[in-house]
């Protein structure tokens, strides 16, 4: 990977990473987008860890901790992984599969983190039932988020490798 196309994924990542601060509806959010692209896109599988993590975790110092972090971090690693498996496989198709997929991981994970350590339900399988069933409006949006971002984040590289190389042929 060439510095300037190394720049331009750590510009992306930041500019999602501050897109978290601006107001939006709930869960519509670039977390499952900027975690996909570092894992696809950033070439050292350390940077491709370490960069979105830091993203979140600085903007996570802004927004404010909570008791479920540990579940919302291992989801985002899990994300990680994922854009990791696109790293050659960078088709539409595959990047929306991968935004749903990592959509529904975290939702899986995030919400068992709600009902484990919140204390708002019953620890049995009906208050796990509801937790989940009351969390489906921020899914919904949370896979819009991540398809939206995902679209931005994959679609600007690939425009920007175009023009590059546009230009460098011309």
């Amino acid at each position: 990977m060439n510095k300037n196309r190394l720049l331009f994924v750590l510009f992306l990542i930041a500019l999602a990473a501050l897109a978290r601060l601006l107001p939006h509806p709930a869960n519509f959010a670039p977390i499952a987008a900027m975690a996909l692209f570092g894992g696809a896109c950033l070439p050292d599988r350390r940077l491709a860890y370490a960069v979105p993590l830091l993203a979140m975790f600085l903007t996570d110092l802004i927004l404010g901790l909570h008791a479920t972090m540990a579940f919302v971090y291992l989801g985002f690693v899990i994300t990680v992984a994922i854009g990791g498996l696109l790293r050659r496989r960078l088709k539409a198709v595959n990047i929306a599969f991968a935004a749903v997929s990592a959509s529904v991981i975290f939702f899986i994970l995030s919400n068992f983190g709600v009902w484990l350590l919140s204390g708002l339900y019953s620890h049995d399988i009906t208050g796990l039932l509801a937790c989940y069933t009351a969390a489906i409006p921020f899914l919904q949006n949370s896979l819009a988020g991540a398809l939206f971002y995902s679209a931005v984040l994959f679609g600007g590289l690939a425009l920007a490798d175009r023009c590059l190389l546009h230009s460098h042929t011309a």
